[in-house]
């Protein structure tokens, strides 16, 4: 049981990192990548997958507080759905009109 309790973090992440690093890169060598047309709206498409990441480790750091799970897989677990989530708002984002932001 404590096998399974150190790789499942692992299966968990590594799973969610190669499935986002595999569509992007599936995107880039069809040149399909986001593109928006002010700056702010492309820099906030860019810094969803990072923002993403931030946010889920800081979720996984307040829920491992109330929660019996070791501070170091809530992280991990949090980093990798945080990278899964930011890339699913990138794929949103990406293909909704550009009337949200102004320049």
């Amino acid at each position: 049981m404590e096998i399974a309790r150190i790789l499942l973090p692992i299966v968990v992440v590594g799973g969610a990192s190669v499935f986002v690093v595999l569509r992007m890169k599936h995107k880039y060598n069809k040149g399909t990548l986001g593109q928006k047309k002010s700056k702010s709206a492309q820099n906030l498409l860019d810094s969803l997958i990072p923002l993403g990441m931030v946010i889920g480790c800081a979720i996984a750091v307040l829920l491992s507080t109330f929660l019996p799970f070791s501070l170091q897989s809530s992280f991990g677990f949090g980093a990798g759905i945080g990278l899964l989530f930011g890339y699913f708002a990138y794929e949103i984002y990406s293909k909704s009109e550009e009337n949200h932001l102004p320049e």
